[in-house]
């Protein structure tokens, strides 16, 4: 420090104790930027020993990624110099000798020597204040974080409003002109764009769809060691929402099966987005997205509820609607005997009898979409089955139709009512072949679909099943209509054209089944149904019986709580040979029961009056006389009661209404197999 020059004008020994004791490091610089001075402070915080920093470049101190600049910087002040502080808008960063770099504050001056102006910098750290500033940041943004997440816990199914406020609490958080939600549709239907602040709706409509935005969202975050940024990405995928912006950050919205959307967030500042503002958003969006997939999942739960409250509803009238049926059509099969034979009676029993069979179909689709039908379900072989319905499509659709089925040979066996199936996909082409009114092209594929693990979209649990796929290249649904598809009376065709069942009744049935349905359609793109149903275990095999016989001569206990059935009943039998008994309730019923002796088989409506209901009854029954031979009908059944029907065993199920030639011959059936 001998060397030391003094100030024109001042005491060097006061210059010199005034530079050793400042109480921040002290560094003096030459024209040429060389180090001539460095007072104790400054040795110790850059870890320099004593007197090793004089003669070093001041750019020495500085990081080696910004020396170039720094040395273009000096030498613009040198040229003008004045007294300031450096780094203003943005921070300083200072190397110590063992490479360690902290955060500084400078400030410059020009000191006057007997050798020429030098250039005096007084340095402090600022590790500390830094920190103190980052937890200080850190806690706003951790309040930002909470006050979103209270608002979104707090928000009802219809949360529009608590999710439009987050891009403004973003922005305000990180003092930047832009932030937007986007998400990929679930339907392939575009974007959607719940909520933005500072974009222009022109820019927002440029957006990628669907894959490329997914493309972007998957690549949000770029590598730590790659030389793209987000900005980059963003001007690739849409470079008119990036101009005018300088830096940006890509958030992905993470869902199960890839990202459902993006956080987008724009700067005018390079360099903005740290790691804390990046640890932020990211916060933010993995809120957002468990919001959303709330969102979604309670959305799905209503509608379930929804279709289950119909299903109720639709159960109970088709209950009360079978009843009455079966009074209607006994009546008119009990006139048919007796009328005159003249073409006009006859004609006006037969219109009356179509009629009950039109209604008959009606509660039977009802039943299938409240899932309370009866369903025999067993092995269907499912090459077969595809190709005895291509044949009928083929002569039923039309010239203007062209129907392709494709099913591998070794595609296994489905385990489901084959009757109700067939309907099922007879349905779904009918409904493919009336969306494409100038005609177009069907094609109906099945392969084997295994799940390992529940599944909670589909709710389908691990095995393996048969997924049947229905597409066609029609007109397809908008976003409105397909969230209705499934209710029943809902349709969008014409007066007399649809009842609105048809889906209703294939949803019904495939759930009843163990099975799932989903929907995929964009409008003017064409309508995909997709039916998972369980494949059918090995060693499965169709039953083929021969027709029963309908007449007979035994005795059969008949248990119907509606007189105007239970008359019918009875009227048939005695018609077709048998002994008939009748009980109003179950209680009546036992009675018969022990009393009379030699009854062959017991005829019991299901839904009974009291405390007992036919499964009851014939459980109890069988205990007592195990060689009773059973068959239950209803117009409800029992899904609706919370009854277990396997508690009882194998058992047949005669649906209302029913004709007598029906009646005759599942009685027979029951009597001769179990008398075997």
């Amino acid at each position: 420090m001998n060397d030391l020059p003094s100030p024109q004008g001042a005491d060097t020994e006061l210059f010199r104790s005034l530079f050793e004791t400042a109480p921040d490091a002290m560094v003096v610089a030459d024209l040429h930027g060389a180090i001539v001075l460095a007072n104790a402070h400054a040795e110790q915080l850059f870890g320099y020993a004593t007197g090793t920093l004089t003669g070093l470049p001041i750019e020495t101190l500085l990081p080696a990624a910004v020396r170039q600049a720094h040395a273009v910087h000096r030498t613009h002040y040198m040229a003008n110099p004045r007294v300031r502080p450096m780094g203003a808008g943005y921070e300083l960063t200072g190397v110590r000798a063992d490479g360690q770099s902290f955060p500084v504050e400078i400030g410059l001056s020009p000191v006057a020597s007997s050798s020429g102006t030098l250039y005096a910098a007084s340095i402090r750290d600022i590790s500390e204040t830094q920190r103190a500033r980052q937890a200080l940041q850190r806690a706003r943004f951790d309040e930002v974080v909470a006050q979103i997440s209270r608002r979104l816990l707090e928000a009802t199914t219809h949360d529009e409003q608590a999710v439009g406020e987050i891009p403004r609490l973003i922005a305000a958080a990180l003092n930047i002109p832009a932030a937007a939600i986007v998400l990929i549709d679930p339907h392939h239907i575009g974007l959607q764009v719940p909520a933005s602040i500072g974009f222009s709706l022109e820019a927002l409509a440029e957006m990628p769809h669907n894959a490329a935005l997914q493309a972007l969202a998957s690549n949000a975050t770029p590598e730590a060691d790659s030389q793209v940024t987000a900005i980059d990405n963003l001007r690739e995928a849409c470079p008119a929402l990036a101009n005018g912006f300088a830096d940006a950050a890509i958030m992905s919205l993470p869902d199960r099966r890839g990202p459902m959307g993006l956080l987008l967030v724009l700067s005018h500042d390079p360099g903005l987005f740290d790691r804390d503002r990046m640890q932020f958003l990211q916060s933010v969006a993995n809120i957002l997205a468990a919001a959303i997939q709330r969102g979604r999942s309670e959305e799905q739960l209503a509608h379930a509820q929804r279709l289950d409250a119909l299903g109720q509803l639709t159960g109970g009238i088709a209950h009360d609607f079978n009843n009455l049926l079966t009074v209607i059509s006994g009546n008119l099969q009990l006139l048919e005997t007796d009328a005159p034979k003249d073409p006009a009676t006859r004609e006006t029993l037969e219109s009356a009898s179509r009629a009950v069979e039109r209604g008959a179909a009606l509660t039977r689709k009802l039943l299938a979409f409240s899932r309370r039908q009866h369903l025999l379900p067993r092995a269907v072989r499912t090459v077969q089955l595809l190709a005895d319905l291509s044949d009928m499509l083929s002569r039923t659709l039309g010239e203007r139709i062209s129907v392709a089925v494709e099913c591998a040979s070794d595609v296994p066996a489905v385990y489901a009512d084959p009757g109700e199936l067939e309907a099922a996909l007879l349905n779904l082409a009918l409904n493919a072949r009336d969306a494409m009114p100038r005609g177009g092209r069907i094609t109906i594929k099945a392969r084997q679909h295994q799940v390992t693990s529940v599944d909670n979209d589909t709710r389908l649990v691990p095995g393996v099943y048969v997924m049947f796929a229905v597409a066609d290249t029609g007109l397809g649904m908008r976003p409105e209509i397909l969230a209705r598809v499934l209710e029943p009376f809902f349709t969008t065709k014409g007066p007399g054209k649809g009842s609105g069942l048809g889906l209703s009744m294939v949803y019904g049935f495939v759930k009843q089944s163990g099975g799932h349905l989903s929907i995929n359609s964009q409008e003017g793109q064409g309508t995909r149904v997709q039916l998972y149903l369980p494949a059918a275990a090995v060693g499965d095999s169709e039953e083929i019986q021969a027709p029963p016989s309908r007449k007979g001569h035994e005795t059969v206990l008949v248990v119907e709580d509606e007189p105007e059935v239970r008359r019918l009943a009875m009227a048939f039998l005695r018609s077709l040979g048998y002994v008939p008994l009748e009980a109003g309730d179950a209680e009546t019923a036992w009675r018969q029961l022990s009393a009379q002796g030699g009854i062959d088989l017991l005829f019991t409506d299901i839904v009974l009056g009291g405390d007992m209901t036919g499964f009851e009854l014939a459980a109890k029954a069988r205990e007592q006389y195990p060689q009773l031979r059973v068959l239950f009908t209803s117009g409800y059944e029992y899904a609706s009661l919370d009854i277990d029907p396997h508690a009882f065993g194998a058992f047949e199920l005669l649906r209302k209404p029913y004709r007598r030639e029906q009646l005759g011959g599942m009685i027979r059936r029951v009597l001769d197999r179990e008398s075997t």
